[in-house]
C-alpha cells in the first residue's frame, strides 16, 4: 500500500505530496532450541502456499548455525498475498540433538498456517522444545 503524505513546506504555506515507497514484502523465521538455549540448526523447513483444503509445495530450507535460513523463505520478488504453511521437521532435529528418544515422538511436524495480507515482512518464528512450541508475529 502506498501512503501519500501532505506537508506544508515554507513560510507561503506551499504543500507538496511526498509519496512513501512501498515495502518490500517477504517471509523469514528463526528456530531456537529453548531446552538446550541455542539455535536450532539443521532443522528442515517446509514452505506450502494454501487454498483451501489443498496445498502446494513451494520449496525447503534448513536452518543454519543460527537458527535462520541462509535466504528469506519467501524473497521479495516470489512474496504474494495469502495463507501459507511452514512445516517445521521438529522430530527428525530432535533426534540429531540427542533428545531423548520417544516413540512416536510427541513432537515430529510443527505446522504453522499464518496469512500474509500486505506487502510487509512477516517474520514466523518457532521457540521450541521437545514437549512444547511457540510462535508469534516477528519483527
Amino acid at each position: 500500500m502506498r501512503r501519500f503524505v501532505l506537508c506544508a513546506t515554507d513560510r507561503d504555506d506551499r504543500i507538496t505530496l511526498s509519496v512513501e515507497p512501498e515495502m518490500p514484502g517477504y517471509l523469514t523465521t528463526h528456530v531456537l532450541d529453548t531446552a538446550l538455549g541455542v539455535p536450532a540448526k539443521g532443522l528442515r523447513i517446509d514452505l506450502y502456499r494454501v487454498n483451501g483444503d489443498e496445498r502446494a509445495h513451494l520449496k525447503s530450507l534448513v536452518t543454519n548455525d543460527d537458527g535462520r535460513t541462509d535466504e528469506q523463505i519467501l524473497p521479495e520478488a516470489e512474496f504474494s498475498n495469502g495463507s501459507f504453511e511452514l512445516v517445521f521437521h521438529a522430530g527428525d532435529y530432535l533426534d540429531q540433538v540427542g533428545a531423548a528418544p520417544e516413540s512416536p515422538r510427541f513432537l515430529d511436524l510443527v505446522p504453522i498456517r499464518f496469512g500474509m495480507s500486505e506487502a510487509s515482512h512477516y517474520h514466523v518464528p518457532l521457540l521450541l522444545s521437545p514437549f512444547g512450541y511457540s510462535t508469534y508475529r516477528g519483527s
